[in-house]
């Protein structure tokens, strides 16, 4: 059985019916303010999920919620799901510092090696 990409809003459709014509099921995961599917500090061994994809706005709190997104890239470090971040290549320096001690594996990709590097992951 292959594993589950999670990922939240905003995720390219194309790219998530490509991982679902290669057989890999995609789950929609909610950074907790978006209400857009499960709360990935949440995520369990059980959901299977061995990638999350995400662009960077997704894992940045308004300043009002308080919330860093270590808050809610627990479970992801906790079962060791890697994080692919996905961020203009211009301002990548500038996203690995927002997201500095996450805790999470977070791997920083641009849109255009986003499904490449997914693959690489998920191959593994």
């Amino acid at each position: 059985m292959k594993p589950n990409v999670g990922y939240l809003a905003g995720t390219d459709p194309l790219t998530l019916s490509h991982f679902a014509a290669l057989g890999y099921d995609t789950v929609p995961l909610s950074n907790g303010w978006d209400n857009h599917g499960k709360y990935i500090g949440l995520l369990s061994r059980q959901d299977n999920v061995a990638l999350v994809v995400a662009y960077l706005h997704k894992l940045i709190a308004p300043k009002e919620m308080k919330a860093r997104p270590s808050d809610f890239l627990k479970s992801c470090a906790l079962h060791r799901i890697p994080v692919l971040v996905v961020s203009p290549d211009k301002v990548m320096a500038r996203a690995k510092k927002k997201l500095a001690g996450s805790g999470a594996k977070l791997i920083m990709v641009t849109p255009d090696t986003m499904f490449d590097e997914a693959m690489k992951v998920l191959k593994k």
